[in-house]
């Protein structure tokens, strides 16, 4: 079993626990805002199941249907879990108005405000583990279901706050009032997590610095060619694809083309993981001069 899929059935693991949490929490106080985070916690399993599907499918090797590999199954996962989070802050938001249109009599503070705050712990501590090792494997729906738990632990903080401070003021409209808040916190979530899938989707090309990387490379290695132009590149997942064009004198062998073709491209795989390189070959009189020099 992979590093990534064990991290998926980890967070299946965190979520249902954190839910169980969180739901004895609601029930223990009757704040209509620890019910939002228990929501919330819902769409956290729903969120964990689908990345676990997507780390799974994006694991399978390349196939004759599928010769660029299953990579981009990550990326659905995280529109899933954008699209989930947006639902359940609107069921918060419905949840929200019935509480400020009648507050409860009174909020039942102890133990389930202690037991709240236990689930958010850990919650923080699984959501430290998913950014790092989610952004070292380059896993879309990993770090996805990281910033969501990131999202739940800042909710659930502003919760644990407001609904101190209802019981100690009297003013039991707050418990509802965060709970529309921690919806609005939720739907800026769910928008960060649909943007960045989307543009993985729509093959949006990689940060500028990684291309200046990448120009580096090609032309600390690419000795005895011309220039290098149109270089492309873009993220798939955890796997990332390169082309760019070569250009060699026209006199040049095949075979001394090759090599400096398969010299870059041992560059480029060293400094970059599941790197595919595509590489097209010109003679001189294409050159644009505008691309990478060759040191």
């Amino acid at each position: 079993m992979t590093q990534a899929l064990k991290l998926a059935y980890g967070s299946v693991a965190v979520a249902l626990i954190v839910l169980a949490i969180k739901a004895l929490a609601w029930w223990l106080t009757g704040s209509v805002a620890l019910m939002s985070d228990a929501l919330e916690s819902i769409v956290n399993v729903a969120t964990a199941v689908a990345a676990l599907w997507a780390v799974h499918v994006a694991s399978i090797p390349a196939d004759a249907d599928h010769p660029f590999g299953h990579h981009k199954a990550e990326y659905f996962s995280a529109v899933l879990e954008g699209v989930l989070i947006v639902i359940a802050a609107i069921f918060i938001m419905v949840a929200a108005w019935d509480a400020l249109s009648s507050p409860p009599p009174e909020l039942r503070l102890w133990p389930g405000l202690a037991i709240n705050v236990l689930a958010s712990v850990l919650n923080g501590a699984w959501c430290f583990v998913l950014l790092r090792r989610g952004r070292a494997m380059r896993s879309p729906a990993l770090v996805a279901d990281g910033k969501h738990l990131l999202s739940d632990v800042v909710s659930s903080i502003g919760v644990t706050v407001g609904v101190l401070l209802a019981v100690a003021t009297g003013w039991l409209w707050l418990d509802a009032a965060l709970a529309a808040a921690v919806a609005v916190n939720i739907l800026w979530s769910g928008w960060h997590v649909i943007r960045a899938s989307v543009g993985g989707l729509m093959d949006e090309s990689v940060p500028g610095g990684d291309l200046e990387e990448m120009r580096a490379l090609i032309a600390l290695n690419a000795e005895g060619a011309v220039e290098a132009h149109d270089l492309k590149a873009r993220h798939a997942g955890r796997a990332t694809f390169v082309e760019f064009h070569l250009v060699v004198p026209g006199e040049m062998s095949v075979n001394d083309a090759h090599d400096i073709c398969d010299r870059i491209e041992a560059a480029l795989k060293g400094a970059i993981s599941q790197c595919t390189v595509t590489i097209h070959v010109e003679p001189e009189h294409k050159a644009k001069h505008a691309g990478i020099v060759v040191l």
